[in-house]
């Protein structure tokens, strides 16, 4: 029997549940709004990937079915970009995810800004309701994150007293976020042909966590300024008439 978990902060009960989607429960095929925001969400997870971050337990997912029963009716949202910690059962494909029931609420959800005016702002609580209102409200995700990729904004929420509060980024403009460990903030560059705006992890320490791309030219300077000071020891041995092959 599925658990209810209490009513928002309005006049009216809110009866949410969590409950497995039906087999038979037809999801929106909904098409990807812009080409860029697959690069963008792949992007967040290759540098998470490479850095070793990512864990068998934790689900990482882009464009993907979150879950949960209003009022007796299935509402699905798939947000752009989702993190959470800890799931009951490791599955190498998912249709679905319904916090409470799978595993942990999502820890970050994110929406990038698209074509469909307001939609990531949308307090909407009738049937379907909005998306902010489904974060907030119904699965009380504790951050939220809305990223313009056109203009670089990046809006950070916290939830505060079942509230979503815009939080200030730190004198690097970034956020830290302590149940990753990690700081998000914005990066402007380009990758697969994109330039412009990016979201990009740092670690405690300030350091960016590389793509792969950057992480292969970092071994290649690392592995070129090894060869320059194997040279210039080589060059010093010799001005000292010492044959370096000749070495112990």
């Amino acid at each position: 029997m599925a658990t209810q978990l209490g009513e928002a902060k309005s006049s009216k009960q809110l009866k949410i549940s969590w409950e497995a989607l039906p087999d038979d429960f037809r999801l929106e095929d909904e098409p990807v709004e812009n080409t860029g925001q697959p690069i963008l969400a792949g992007a967040l997870r290759e540098s998470l990937e490479i850095s070793g971050f990512i864990q068998p337990q934790m689900l990482i997912a882009s464009n993907f079915a979150l879950c949960a029963n209003l009022n007796e009716q299935f509402v699905v949202k798939a947000p752009d970009w989702v993190y959470i910690p800890l799931v009951t059962q490791v599955l190498e494909e998912r249709k679905s995810y319904t916090p409470n029931l799978d595993g942990n609420i999502p820890a970050i959800v994110m929406e990038f800004l698209s074509d469909t005016e307001g939609e990531e702002y949308s307090f909407k609580r009738t049937y379907p309701p909005g998306k902010w209102f489904f974060y907030e409200q119904i699965l009380q995700v504790p951050i939220y994150v809305i990223f313009d990729p056109n203009g670089g904004l990046l809006e950070y929420y916290q939830l505060e007293n079942r509230r979503y509060e815009l939080q200030q980024p730190d004198e690097n403009g970034r956020h830290w976020i302590d149940s990753m460990g990690l700081f998000l903030g914005t990066w402007q560059g380009t990758k697969e042909a994109r330039t412009g705006y990016w979201l990009r992890w740092w670690d405690k320490g300030g350091n960016l966590l590389p793509w792969a791309v950057e992480q292969i030219e970092q071994e290649r300077q690392r592995a070129e300024q090894e060869r320059q000071q194997k040279e210039r020891l080589i060059a010093y041995l010799q001005s000292q008439g010492i044959d370096p092959d000749n070495l112990p």
